[in-house]
């Protein structure tokens, strides 16, 4: 699939994409209370979009694990004015929210993506979306935020994932929402030990097999840690390396919060790939 339609907006899936971090919450857990006003949110998005993201995803609930859950009317109170600004900045826009309530104020005022943890399970996610011409992408994760590291477990880490992720698409098909608009998501760090997480990540290109999209969001993410050793706030450049991993294995969307370092690491990968044989 060459493009990927998001409301008004068209985005080429010939290079992969950059989708920036604006987490407008005082618990996430790498830069929670960072952004603690719609202002600050509001600049820091238009500094990730001039330093080469192509979509800007807006949350304000933390899905970290252990997690406490954000009342509809506080997350929508944070994250409305940010979406609507850089909306009508002609960013495009993603909110990063679980609750259909959200998602139809974050759809009103200009977003043209949905990021959804529950991979529109919620009751009424699945019409809100059918409604509009959004896109949406769909993640995997075993259990609830609030239980979810809690010993994982599963059968066949790819299989299962690929195979909840096919029924996830057949059910937005069904419900009227086109294979143009969807993304999908192994969700690596929502109910995964780090085995699973590298197997996924070695494995990648087997939920590419449907055609569509596949976005990574590996970003300061505990594997990282595990791997490293390093802190959250020192994982930047293990970061790059698992997105580019991931971009070899199949991935079109990357999810990141430092989103420059990110931008340079694919000019460098797509001047290879795009390189002529003999030139």
């Amino acid at each position: 699939m060459s493009f990927l339609h998001a409301g008004p907006h068209r985005l080429s899936l010939a290079r992969p994409l950059i989708m920036g971090i604006v987490n407008v919450t005082p618990d996430s857990f790498s830069d929670g209370g960072r952004l603690d006003n719609a202002q600050a949110a509001i600049r820091y998005g238009f500094k990730l979009q001039e330093g080469g993201a192509d979509i800007l995803d807006v949350g304000g609930e933390s899905t970290r694990p252990g997690a406490t859950i954000v009342p509809v009317a506080e997350e929508i109170r944070r994250v409305l004015p940010v979406i609507k600004a850089l909306a009508g900045g002609a960013c495009v826009v993603s909110v990063d929210t679980r609750n259909p309530d959200v998602m139809r104020a974050a759809l009103d005022v200009g977003a043209s993506m949905v990021n959804d943890v529950m991979a529109l399970r919620a009751p009424g996610a699945l019409e809100t979306l059918a409604s509009s011409d959004a896109a949406v992408c769909l993640m995997h994760m075993q259990g609830e935020p609030q239980s979810m590291q809690q010993a994982p477990r599963y059968a066949d880490v790819v299989g299962d994932v690929k195979r909840f992720l096919e029924g996830r698409v057949q059910a937005c098909e069904v419900a009227g929402i086109g294979r143009e608009r969807l993304v999908i998501d192994p969700g690596f760090g929502f109910g995964k030990t780090l085995e699973h997480n590298l197997a996924l990540l070695k494995h990648l290109n087997r939920l590419t097999e449907p055609g569509l999209p596949v976005l990574a969001g590996l970003s300061r993410k505990a594997m990282l840690g595990t791997l490293t050793g390093r802190d959250v706030d020192q994982r930047e450049f293990a970061g790059v390396a698992a997105h580019l991993a991931a971009v070899a294995h199949g991935a079109r969307l990357v999810r990141v919060h430092n989103v420059a370092a990110m931008r340079d690491a694919l000019v460098i990968w797509n001047a290879v790939e795009e390189q002529q044989d003999g030139t």
